[in-house]
């Protein structure tokens, strides 16, 4: 099997490359910057003039952030997997994508493969969605739905909780038994590589085992990061929506990034679970439970 990898820099194309060689298959690793290892592709840059021959390319290049200038995501997001659909015509598309597409102003309880919500909080959901039609006209894609990605090389979504940590105390949104479905980094990499060889077409969600609660997942995160005499609390989710917005305002006269959004208020203050039945039946993708039992050794002391 030889594929290509985009974002192979990146926290979850890294992890995909590096699963595809451990099975023995022959990746091609792209990315932005000049690295060992890798070949230099700035995917907004358009097509590849004279791409090599694969099995299957899995895009996982994307800006992630959920702040920042609409033209940036769309054109890294947008244009980018419009220009690795034109890159790769005859290979099986794998694309990346997240569960920030669904609806930002309900939970999701055990959500199956919705269409797309249509309004967003911010530019990246947008853009993802937008990422999701063009990856879709490929022809031959299946896309993938992963939530709240965390494990060895997450510089994101752990870490960046774990920082708000002030005065031994760590303030998040909502409440401590807010069920969530986290997706391992180990789970992500399965459910991309078992893409490559499916027929399956359309939106596939891809998450842990089974949900775990908000207030779990980050006693577990401090106390194997030497942080267990830290206090947990949480602010009530329309208090936070009130502060995000206010300081929203505030970051669009500043242009500096705001500490809090209302899109990271409405992805931890509303329950996220789906039904992964799909990455089960169709990819024959069996999740791990969520476990946060080395989190010590991947995360950066932030202090």
């Amino acid at each position: 099997m030889r594929i290509a990898v985009t974002g192979a820099s990146g926290f979850v194309g890294g992890a995909v490359a590096q699963a595809a060689e451990d099975r023995g298959w022959e990746v091609i690793r792209y990315g932005r910057r000049l690295l060992p290892g890798l070949s230099v592709w700035d995917l907004s840059g358009g097509p590849l003039s004279n791409p090599p021959e694969v099995d299957a390319v899995v895009h996982a290049g994307a800006h992630v952030a959920d702040w920042g200038p609409p033209q940036l995501f769309h054109r890294v997001n947008v244009l980018g997997t419009e220009a690795v659909a034109a890159t790769f015509p005859g290979a099986r598309l794998v694309h990346i994508s997240s569960s920030s597409i669904y609806p930002w102003w309900q939970p999701c309880v055990d959500r199956a493969e919705d269409p797309v919500a249509g309004r967003y909080l911010n530019a990246y959901s947008g853009s993802k969605a937008m990422a999701e039609a063009a990856a879709a006209r490929h022809g031959n894609a299946l896309i993938l739905r992963p939530h709240g990605v965390y494990g060895p090389g997450d510089r994101t979504l752990l870490p960046r909780l774990i920082s708000n940590v002030n005065h031994n105390r760590l303030l998040s949104v909502g409440g401590p038994d807010v069920r969530h479905q986290l997706t391992s980094i180990g789970n992500l990499a399965r459910a991309a590589l078992a893409a490559c060889t499916s027929e399956a077409a359309g939106p596939v969600n891809v998450a842990d085992h089974r949900p775990v609660a908000l207030g779990q997942v980050l006693r577990e995160v401090l106390d194997n990061t030497g942080r267990s005499g830290v206090e947990l609390a949480f602010i009530p989710m329309r208090a936070a929506m009130t502060l995000a917005a206010s300081l929203e305002a505030v970051a669009g006269v500043t242009r500096k990034p705001p500490r809090l959004t209302r899109y990271a208020v409405s992805q931890l203050g509303f329950e996220r679970t789906y039904s992964t039945s799909r990455l089960r039946e169709e990819l024959g993708v069996v999740p791990v439970p969520s476990s946060f039992a080395g989190a010590g050794e991947w995360i950066r002391d932030l202090g």
